[in-house]
């Protein structure tokens, strides 16, 4: 590590570390919390702290033998506020859910207790997990710590980014309906794992989209990425979409490197009215892939552009979230987000018919893309259309509003219709400092492939190696985070 403090180590730097005796787990919390405590007041990634919680698991781990004990033993994380957490309120970016305790661990939380991971806390999402800008009216929005001025973090999982990209935190759990730990890692340039649906357990995660939905971390590294879904995968009871899915090591091939793979820019829709600066740092990579000896090509994805053109594929996701919500909006429907409830509500105009014709077209996109696929092992896109903007230029106008979020999830939504897994890695900066990113899709339960390749770019690139100036975050001048 660059320097001897907690702050900006990867998973892999803290494991050896602790393994070693140089660090214990207890000194290491109480280290990330006395950072978040000097800088979250602005950054606001965090909505609750659990120092008991995160103190009693780090003495835990420090009994633990050093010859048994894992790689993520002792290794503190943070959990977006969609993950049930005993005895603490899943509060889903909202303050009418407050008394919403949840009575046990949901499968996730409870699958890294038993590695020995340390739970800080608890991270600010969008309300209801609906909008990739990152924006809460209710709550609060987390600051994009790349930026003095507000910009977006991405969302929904806008918290855990945020904390991971500030150093509060090495990982962070996230959600990922529709690029929900994708987008918020490619604006705040950390490293986000897309699962495919089936993977990982949601049991005791507040739902949006069924349909959609999976769980994902967020690290500083894709070797974190890897270590932590190798931990959290596998079949759960709990989660009917786990059953007969066997878990597999993403770790035995991830450093095998890209030689003689198949990449391919993903064109058709991926690349259509991207930022230029955008675009240019993501074809860039092609250079980088080639000198590790990959075959770099294109490669036409009809699927990609037939999914987000479906007439009905905006509803799809405020259907089923309707739904789940339904109490909240029939009762409570002016006291929500003024950006989230009024576009929610939207799903009621979904027909049953509708409904299930979509899910049969979703199936038919799912088993053609895998033809055509069949002779490409990763694709490489933009994540986002758009780097982060400013705050107040998303919130001047529900247009704007709308504009901008359709700008950051348009390539990671296509990816969750398909059921395509993928990761997103920083590629480049704006020369004004705002991070760019790059995700590489891979075929439905071929995260192994697609961590593999993520792995290779990143190895042969410095990006991930730079972190945010939060000098801002101590200055009086500094803009409240709205």
């Amino acid at each position: 590590m660059s320097d001897a403090t907690p702050a900006y180590a990867t998973i892999a730097d803290l494991s050896e570390r602790i393994a070693s005796g140089l660090l214990t787990p207890v000194k290491c919390a109480e280290e990330l919390f006395a950072r978040i405590d000097t800088f979250d007041a602005r950054l606001r990634s965090f909505i609750r702290r659990l120092p008991e919680r995160a103190l009693a698991q780090a003495q835990s781990a420090e009994l633990a033998s050093r010859s048994d004990a894992g790689v993520l033993n002792g290794i503190p994380y943070a959990a977006k506020d969609l993950f049930d957490v005993k005895g603490v309120a899943t509060m889903a970016g909202t303050r009418l859910l407050a008394d919403n305790i949840a009575e046990q661990d949901c499968t996730v939380v409870r699958k890294l207790a038993s590695v020995g991971m340390v739970l800080l806390g608890k991270t600010h999402t969008v309300q209801f997990a609906y909008g990739a800008a990152g924006i809460n009216h209710d709550h609060g929005t987390p600051h994009n710590p790349w930026h003095a001025a507000p910009h977006a973090p991405g969302g929904s999982s806008s918290g855990s980014a945020v904390a991971v990209a500030a150093g509060l935190v090495p990982m962070a759990l996230g959600t990922d309906t529709g690029g929900s730990v994708r987008v918020p890692a490619a604006l705040c340039g950390i490293v986000g794992l897309k699962t495919t649906i089936g993977r990982v357990s949601r049991a005791g995660v507040y739902p949006l989209c069924a349909t959609l939905d999976s769980v994902g971390p967020l690290t500083r590294s894709v070797e974190d990425a890897a270590l932590v879904y190798q931990a959290i995968q596998g079949t759960d009871p709990l989660d009917e979409t786990t059953a007969g899915i066997a878990s597999h090591d993403v770790l035995r091939g991830l450093k095998d490197g890209v030689k003689d793979l198949r990449i391919a820019f993903g064109e058709t829709v991926f690349f259509e009215d991207v930022e230029r600066e955008v675009e240019q740092a993501v074809r860039e990579t092609g250079q980088v892939f080639r000198s590790l000896g990959a075959r770099v090509g294109n490669a036409v994805v009809p699927e990609a552009a037939a999914a987000w053109a479906e007439k009905k594929r905006p509803l799809l996701i405020p259907a089923e979230a309707c739904a789940f919500n339904r109490e909240l909006l029939d009762d409570h429907l002016a006291e929500l987000d003024p950006s989230i409830g009024p576009r929610m509500l939207t799903g009621r105009s979904l027909s049953a018919p509708d409904y299930f014709a979509l899910l049969r077209r979703y199936a038919q996109l799912r088993e053609q893309i895998k033809w055509t696929l069949r002779d490409v092992d990763a694709l490489i896109v933009p994540t986002t259309m758009a780097v982060a903007w400013p705050l107040a230029k998303i919130d001047a106008s529900p247009e704007s509003y709308l504009d901008y979020n359709m700008r950051v999830h348009r390539n990671t939504g296509i990816g969750n219709i398909l059921n395509l897994c993928a990761v997103s890695v920083p590629c480049g900066f704006t020369p004004t400092g705002l991070p760019i990113g790059v995700m590489i899709y891979a075929k439905p339960f071929q995260e192994d492939v697609a961590l593999r390749v993520a792995y290779a770019y990143e190895q042969a690139t410095q990006w991930h190696t730079r972190h945010p100036d939060l000098a801002w975050t101590k200055s009086a001048s500094a803009t409240a985070v709205s």
